[in-house]
């Protein structure tokens, strides 16, 4: 099996540094790497829409001075002719080096790195994971303050099925003095098994309010979300909760002047256009900083040289301790299980003893 990356936590802290320090030379010196993957090929299979996070990998690779072929429409694939996502990789890593793959299935990118023959990046899976848009997000914290540690970072909108959210909750649970406000309506609160497997154990400390008027003057960084209308099965309770939080420029005298507004993008109408102007706004910075740190990480995995190597209590870590019952079902409606009939069930025993499908962690 090949190195690759589902979550953010399939690297350690040390390699994610390495990642933010290659990333800071690719920004001061980019001829340096103009033909550091020459003769590569980058697959973007992404099974459902993308602007940004496609075009971002697309960049890098050219950037990098290799090639790309690109999925852009699941309609036009051989799934709607009912292949499963594994017999998709396998044929796809005959043709090219490396695949960074998008799915709105939680758990698809775990099946598709244990059947692909190369390294397989997550470009989001449903409301699961978004492990390079977090490595963006890191790019832009680490820019903005040097460091990564003692800082406050809100957390507003959809926490419950922004993938955004649960994997920069994870990457930065690592660092010290790190603490959280989760700023939701109770419907969207941030999924329970985020509380029990990464703040309960690492003893951050965790407030939830539904107020951001309350939250902002604490945060350094507030991290905006879009309540996502495609991640709803009830329409009603979308177009109740659709604009819940909308950030404009009375609300931004509330934050402290330092304080940084980030957003994965896209927008609808929670953060004003007025606040663009505003100097502590990181959003458009972001998309840069997801091209340059999608150029680090296609460097890394195109680069190691240990390749069967996985960091402790990431997606392989668990694949590797999950067992399969035949009594064992994964109830998760927005599960690869759930769409995929063939696939094995698995679980893993969390912290707190119970049951998890290896796939979505519910």
């Amino acid at each position: 099996m090949k190195r690759s990356v589902i979550d953010t936590v399939d690297l350690s802290k040390e390699e994610v540094q390495g990642l933010l320090d290659t990333a800071m030379d690719i920004i001061a010196d980019p001829a340096k790497y103009a033909h550091a993957c020459a003769g590569k090929k980058l697959a973007t299979l992404f099974f459902e829409p993308s602007t940004r996070t496609r075009m971002s990998f697309e960049a890098a690779m050219y950037e990098l001075g290799g090639n790309v072929i690109s999925m852009t429409d699941a309609g036009t694939s051989s799934a709607t002719k009912g292949e499963t996502v594994a017999d998709t990789v396998k044929v796809v890593s005959n043709y090219v080096d490396i695949i960074a793959q998008r799915h709105p299935k939680a758990g698809a990118a775990l099946v598709s790195a244990v059947n692909a023959q190369i390294p397989v990046i997550n470009a989001g899976d449903g409301g699961h994971c978004h492990p390079t848009q977090t490595f963006a997000d890191l790019l832009t914290i680490y820019r903005e303050y040097g460091k990564m540690d003692g800082l406050t970072i809100g957390f507003c909108g959809d926490l419950l099925y922004g993938r955004t959210v649960h994997s920069l909750m994870s990457a930065m649970a690592r660092y010290e003095d790190t603490k959280f406000v989760l700023i939701s309506p109770d419907e969207l609160k941030v999924p329970r098994h985020l509380i029990d497997d990464v703040v309960t154990p690492n003893s951050i400390p965790c407030e939830e309010t539904a107020s951001l008027e309350d939250a902002l003057p604490k945060l350094d960084v507030l991290y905006m979300t879009r309540i996502q209308k495609e991640r709803f099965d009830d329409i009603e309770q979308y177009e109740r909760l659709k604009s819940s939080y909308v950030l404009d420029a009375e609300k931004m005298k509330l934050a402290k002047p330092d304080c940084i507004v980030m957003h994965p993008l896209p927008r609808v109408d929670e953060i004003a256009v007025e606040v663009d102007e505003d100097p502590r706004a990181r959003y458009f910075e972001q998309t840069y900083n997801g091209k340059i740190m999608r150029m680090a990480l296609i460097l890394k995995l195109l680069g190691d040289q240990d390749p069967a190597h996985t960091y402790p209590g990431g997606p392989f870590s668990l694949w590797n301790e999950a067992m399969e019952d035949n009594a064992y079902r994964c109830t998760n409606p927005k599960c690869i299980c759930a769409a995929e009939r063939s696939i094995r069930h698995k679980y893993y025993v969390a912290k707190n003893g119970s049951k998890r499908c290896v796939y979505c962690e519910q």
